[in-house]
């Protein structure tokens, strides 16, 4: 499926100034994910790419964008509030650009953590689930479960998109997070992949055969949202 080259934007998010955009709207998009980058490359990014277009051959719209330090060139994230502010706005700008669809927010790493802690702050306008890419639940060679705490806070479907060799997120300590979450959680391990979803060539795979069982995971795991608010 050809899915054409993403419309450019620029979102503005207050004091921070604006920001870039992407945007890929397939003509049969039945939902939206608002795609935010992890802490050491932009939206740009080769994988980031390959989400986006993968996602829309399953009819996902997206809409990727930049944090403001991202924007600027600089290495250090945002404060946490600079931040949240970021994924408010890309939210919004998602709202009208792509009304009527199924809102889905979160993305890989630091943008999923930031997207996560801004809804557990306040609900994300029409925001009807969470999707982290590796959610980074501690630093490499530190393991604590210290940033799973506000998940508690978020009342609407999370799925935790994680490899199994992931050293940001160790299995004793993250299968328990999102056992405590319950229904509200969806835990998808990909086997021997690590926190970019790279696989040793031992495992008999390759990053592209990893990144579709992602993304099939992510598309059927939507269909279940949507069932889940026509059974409701």
């Amino acid at each position: 499926m050809n899915v054409g080259s993403p419309q450019q934007l620029q979102i503005a998010v207050g004091n921070a100034g604006a920001v870039s955009a992407l945007l890929i709207r397939p003509a049969d998009a039945r939902a939206c994910f608002v795609f935010a980058h992890g802490a050491g490359a932009g939206m740009t990014h080769a994988a980031m790419e390959a989400a986006a277009r993968g996602l829309a051959e399953r009819g996902v719209a997206t809409l990727r964008y930049q944090f403001p330090y991202m924007e600027k060139g600089g290495k250090r994230p945002d404060p946490p509030a600079v931040a949240h502010a970021a994924v408010r706005a890309a939210v919004a700008e998602a709202g009208r650009c792509c009304a009527g669809l199924p809102l889905i927010a979160g993305g890989r790493s630091f943008g999923g953590r930031m997207t996560s802690q801004a809804q557990a702050l306040s609900p994300l306008v029409n925001v009807e689930g969470l999707a982290f890419f590796g959610f980074p639940l501690h630093p490499a060679g530190k393991p604590s479960d210290e940033r799973a705490k506000h998940l508690a806070d978020i009342g609407i479907p999370m799925l935790f998109l994680q490899g199994s060799n992931d050293k940001l997120a160790e299995l004793a300590l993250l299968e328990p997070v999102v056992e405590r979450l319950g229904r509200m959680a969806t835990l998808h391990l990909v086997k021997d992949a690590d926190h970019s979803f790279h696989v040793p060539a031992r495992s008999g795979r390759n990053d592209r055969e990893v990144l579709r069982e992602i993304l099939d995971a992510f598309a059927g795991w939507i269909e279940t949202i949507e069932a889940g608010k026509a059974v409701s």
